[in-house]
């Protein structure tokens, strides 16, 4: 048998009619609204009728500093997800929604691969249910509304050159990162500088990933502020009486989608913000609905331990009241030596000795989950073929110090049944009950002191430096009452540090803040580090040269 690549095996796979999938976790045909024979949404006032149904038990997958060599932390999810149904444990899985920049951008799709996915992989890839349409159309009809506000005559008196809110495009466009508009004259609006985000990087995302119910979302949409004054007074969309029309165009959107594992296993896949620049999760909604259907959920934060897991905990699970019972953090072998300084195209040959030099960023990612948060956590080895026994036992023996048990996970190649290891580790995790749960800090510290945190704890940095900027808008967000929200650094990926040349685990570093902003509907305050863009754009050989449809519509050389 050749290599098949992920859609590849997708297409071939059994996919069961939804209504059987829905079926699984009790919901009638009544409850679902069908968009075609996979995939359906799910109504959340389903979350107001099962208020008083215990919750089942909620495991977070994260994973190391990501490299090129690869983690698969969505795949492990999926196959986790599969391994727990597969020894008869009512299990859910929650994801969030690929956007089309990066499926189009750097590497094709996004859910789960190999063996461990979720289908209709080209429709969760592509267009799915219109989430993202409908995030997009929020943001930019609060720009429409903003813009149409000053044309009209600017009766809130805002300030051109102090607006904030910028319009959005789910796709990699850096032509669109900074832009003049308003040109041709006085009937074309007022000329002003603007720019695109991608859409996954809007508030409204974020926004709409962190509420509750729909009355919830709209309190936060109105909340959000698009600029300032000339006297320095901070416009929302509430001024502008946007939120109601916003909050028309998502009602629909907010339901949870519902799709299958190749296995059959049911799962959640529901909004996405960035993990670098906002809190990398999907929905609350999805999670929590998630909880009241099934006695195990498998869900997942974006990047590793130092960005989603802790944005999952510090963000996520203050303002919804969640408690994760154990974390698989996930690592392969080439990733770590590739943190030992190999690089990508030599990590398939056994270094013992570029291992060692980059283990100590699993064993750090393994204490921010232990010890700064408190939880159980397994590591979970994504087993490549090249992998020797000698690495391996290497990489057992260093966890084991740590007091995590590792367990070999073959998900990629054998779906459920490569779980089922790490699955049992999970079990005996959450039945040990050994949980110490806690935040990495106070809400109502400083905000100065919650950054620092953040930077010591989890990052291992000596301290925070900050610009004259930043200082500056901290005094500001201070006065303006802000000063008790939860932080969300916004750092690079690729390094604990915000130096992403800095692998393994750096030492003797500072994080420097150079700015910080309130997104005020999402309720967390942005802490930027470096260069952080909230449009990225195509590599010199963007995925979407590879993509292709043929006559009947099977579409190819998506991941």
């Amino acid at each position: 048998m050749g290599f098949k690549s992920d859609i590849e095996i997708a297409q071939e796979a059994k996919v069961a009619d939804i209504r059987e999938i829905a079926q699984k976790i009790g919901l009638t045909e009544d409850e679902i609204e069908l968009y075609g024979k996979y995939k359906a949404k799910v109504d959340y006032n389903l979350l107001r009728k099962s208020a008083d149904k215990p919750n089942g038990k909620l495991i977070l997958t994260t994973a190391i500093t990501p490299t090129p060599a690869g983690e698969g932390k969505t795949t492990t999810t999926v196959g986790l997800g599969d391994a727990l149904s597969k020894i008869g444990k009512k299990t859910m899985i929650a994801l969030r929604e690929p956007s089309l920049g990066p499926v189009f951008g750097v590497k094709g799709g996004a859910a789960g691969g190999g063996y461990a996915q979720v289908v209709p992989m080209e429709d969760i890839n592509l267009h799915f249910t219109g989430d993202f349409h409908a995030i997009g159309a929020a943001n930019n009809l609060l720009a429409a509304m903003l813009d149409n506000h000053i044309y009209q005559g600017n009766k809130l008196c805002i300030d051109p050159r102090r607006i904030t809110w910028r319009r959005c495009v789910d796709m990699n466009d850096r032509q669109l990162r900074f832009i003049v508009d308003g040109l041709g004259g006085k009937a074309n609006g007022t000329p002003r500088e603007d720019g695109y985000d991608i859409t996954v990087a809007s508030e409204v995302m974020a926004a709409f990933c962190l509420a509750n119910d729909l009355k919830d979302l709209k309190e936060r949409l109105s909340r959000i502020i698009v600029g300032y004054t000339y006297d320095d007074k901070p416009v929302t969309a509430g001024d502008l009486n946007a939120q109601g029309a916003m909050t028309a165009l998502l009602k629909d959107a907010l339901k949870p989608n519902l799709v299958q594992t190749l296995e059959h296993t049911p799962a959640f896949i529901h909004g996405g913000p960035f993990a670098n620049i906002a809190h990398g999760c999907n929905s609350i909604l999805a999670t929590k609905m998630a909880l009241k259907l099934a006695d195990y959920v498998v869900t997942e934060a974006g990047f590793g331990a130092d960005l989603g897991a802790e944005k999952f905990i510090d963000i996520k699970c203050r303002m919804a009241g969640l408690k994760p019972d154990a974390v698989v953090i996930v690592a392969t072998v080439r990733a770590l030596k590739y943190h030992g300084g190999v690089p990508k195209d030599k990590t398939g040959e056994e270094n013992l000795e570029a291992l060692k030099k980059g283990l100590p960023n699993l064993l750090k990612h393994i204490e921010n989950i232990t010890k700064v948060f408190g939880i159980p956590a397994v590591v979970a080895i994504n087993r490549f073929p090249l992998d020797t026994e000698a690495e391996l036992k290497l990489v057992e023996d260093e966890c084991k110090k740590l007091g995590a048990n590792v367990a070999l996970s073959e998900v990629w190649a054998k779906g459920g049944e490569g779980g089922i290891e790490l699955a049992k580790e999970v079990l005996r995790l959450i039945d040990e009950g050994k949980n110490d749960f806690k935040f990495s800090y106070d809400v109502e510290m400083s905000i100065k002191d919650k950054i620092n945190a953040i930077a010591t704890k989890v990052y291992g940095a000596d301290g925070v430096l900050y610009t004259a900027v930043a200082d500056k808008q901290i005094k500001q967000l201070e006065d303006l009452g802000f000063g008790k929200l939860p932080i969300c650094m916004a750092k690079t990926q690729y390094s604990l540090s915000d130096d992403p040349k800095l692998l393994g685990r750096p030492e003797g570093f500072k994080i420097t803040i150079r700015n910080i902003k309130v997104s005020a509907g999402a309720g967390f305050l942005v802490a930027l580090t470096g260069e952080i863009m909230t449009m990225p754009g195509l590599p010199k050989v963007p995925a979407a040269e590879k993509i292709d449809v043929d006559e009947t519509g099977r579409i190819s050389g998506l991941f």
